[in-house]
């Protein structure tokens, strides 16, 4: 088994919500960044990539028909050329929009350091620090100037660097109608998932509520 879909974009994006349409249309399990800690040797994986050590990005997503999210969102271009048949989706929404929701969620819990002693939880702080804060926003993922310029390098990167009829450029309000075609499977019945809200992010890491939602 290989990948079959990659996912480019960058979290709070709609990578939750996509994981779970994605497993809905049989591309199953979806590797997102909540599958690293429960999976065995992700942790692992993850570390060395952030630390520059060569992988087997077969290894990597053994199991695995699809992949969105950080981390393996930064390596798009080592997987589209690991598995030259998976097709690319790029995850966007206007960017005051995921500023405002990546602000109160990824970027906050990244800068609240909880103290632990676990080496599991070291390497995997490690890992996340690295490839998103350091990797992605030179260490500065407060700066909205810094983050906008970084979304938007994403996205014109990736477009330039996919093949047309491989990429699909995706907001979660296109729902099915534009990801099922692009799939090329039927469309489901039911709506289009739409979950991992800022407030869910929140309680999930065991952050304060906020007064204002803004979805992801």
């Amino acid at each position: 088994m290989g990948l079959k879909v990659i996912g480019s974009g960058f979290g709070r994006t709609g990578t939750k919500s996509l994981k779970l349409a994605l497993e809905q249309l049989g591309f199953t399990p979806c590797h997102h960044m909540l599958e690293v800690r429960p999976t065995p040797g992700q942790v692992d994986f993850w570390a060395d990539i952030a630390a520059r050590k060569p992988v087997d990005w077969h290894a990597v997503f053994a199991g695995f028909e699809a992949a969105v999210d950080w981390p393996s969102c930064n390596y798009w271009r080592e997987m589209a050329a690991a598995f030259p048949q998976a097709k690319v989706i790029h995850t966007t929404r206007p960017f005051g929009q995921w500023w405002k929701s990546f602000s109160k969620t990824i970027a906050e819990s990244l800068t609240t350091v909880t103290p632990t002693e676990d080496p599991v939880r070291l390497k995997q702080r490690f890992m996340v620090h690295t490839i998103i804060r350091d990797d992605v926003f030179g260490g500065r993922m407060e700066d909205e100037a810094v983050a906008r310029a970084a979304f938007e390098k994403r996205e014109a990167e990736v477009r330039a660097g996919v093949a047309p009829g491989r990429l699909l450029v995706f907001e979660p309000t296109d729902g099915w109608e534009k990801l099922c075609p692009f799939l090329g499977v039927p469309v489901p019945q039911t709506p289009y998932p739409f979950t991992n809200t800022t407030e869910d992010f929140r309680a999930a890491v065991q952050m304060p509520p906020l007064a204002d939602k803004a979805g992801g």
